[in-house]
């Protein structure tokens, strides 16, 4: 008899692998569903209430019509489609760069802050206003991208020289320590300027109102090319949350791979936080709920990641419409509000795992 066997496929196995995928891309369209009704919300909710049948003429309204109807135009077409889009866009941004960044560290607790993003942008916010005097939100959100994508660039320039390069914890510490620098800074130079300081309380709380479209566009290319970047390196990161010596083993260039990946994440949550302000815990929120929901495969955890973003981000922004009428709370304070007792609650129940 020979002492080879035929290997044949288990069908348990098969059918099993073809049961998560269907499940799997059932929740993304659940996912998707529920994005559309939010944004759908989006346009209903807020200071004044608008019915189905509004939002539509509002929609379709041409300049020049009855002063009712121009109203009801301004406020859908100028102020709640932009914050729609915003949201969604952003929201996505932040939530993929929260799931990479923390398949790249390896590091459960890890957000886009540990980038030095957020700390980079305020500190060229507070700049930008002290220097030059700018005080419109299309003027400084460059100069609070140009800060978040350089804080990004020296943090992991920092992490890659010397004996631990490379090391996800030497990426950590260089982060903190970016990140306390410039936080630093910035508080001295926002206290010796009121006008800086006004800016700075303005753009820190974290908001996806008070932005047109000649901010969005742009923000969303930039963000567009991180979406493209991300994609590409999915299957390095998925051999990367192994370890660098497994990742290594299997054929990755890891230096080649977490460069790439750490681009894609300072695109994404450069460009969302330059256009809305920091956002805190709500990569590091969705990034869990995503891996509890498709396990630690980043081709499915990234894109419910990014939908996840989006629909926590609207929803938040529509909440804080409603719980102080007739004004409003900033979005980042309601993500903060959720996220902050979320991410104790996983402490707690010893649900924080490792990406």
């Amino acid at each position: 008899m020979s002492a080879v066997t035929e290997e044949r496929p288990v069908p348990g196995v098969a059918s099993g692998v073809a049961a998560a995928r269907r499940r799997r891309v059932a929740g993304l369209g659940a996912l998707v569903a529920i994005l559309v009704a939010a944004a759908a919300a989006s346009l209903v909710v807020g200071a004044r209430a608008l019915s189905p049948g509004e939002v539509w003429a509002g929609l379709s309204a041409a300049p020049g019509s009855d002063q009712r109807l121009t109203e009801i135009r301004l406020i859908v077409q100028t102020v709640r489609v932009p914050r729609t889009v915003l949201a969604v866009v952003a929201g996505a941004a932040l939530g993929i760069a929260g799931a990479l960044i923390q398949g790249c560290t390896r590091n459960p607790i890890a957000d886009t802050g540990l980038l030095g993003v957020n700390s980079g942008a305020s500190f060229a916010v507070v700049s930008a206003v002290s220097l030059f005097g700018l005080t419109n939100p299309f003027q400084y959100v460059w100069f609070a991208f140009l800060g978040a994508a350089v804080a990004g660039v020296v943090v992991f320039g920092v992490a890659s020289i010397g004996r631990g390069a490379g090391n996800p914890l030497t990426l950590a510490l260089a982060g903190q320590g970016i990140t306390v620098f410039l936080a630093a800074v910035t508080t001295a130079v926002a206290l010796s300027d009121r006008q800086s300081l006004n800016a700075l309380r303005f753009w820190n709380a974290g908001s996806v109102t008070g932005v047109g479209f000649d901010v969005i566009w742009p923000v969303a290319a930039f963000i567009a090319a991180g979406l493209v970047l991300a994609a590409v390196t999915l299957p390095a990161v998925n051999l990367l949350t192994l370890g660098d010596d497994v990742a290594r083993a299997l054929g990755v260039n890891v230096a080649l791979s977490r460069t790439a990946a750490i681009a894609a994440i300072t695109l994404l949550a450069g460009a969302a936080t330059a256009a809305c302000g920091p956002i805190a815990f709500l990569g590091l929120m969705v990034a869990h709920v995503a891996r509890h929901l498709t396990g630690p495969d980043y081709r499915w955890l990234v894109p419910y990641a990014g939908l996840l973003g989006a629909v926590v981000l609207m929803v938040c922004d529509i909440v804080g419409r409603v719980v102080v009428r007739p004004g409003e709370l900033d979005a980042g304070i309601v993500v903060a509000l959720v996220g902050a007792p979320f991410f104790a609650a996983l402490v707690w129940r010893g649900k924080l795992k490792h990406a």
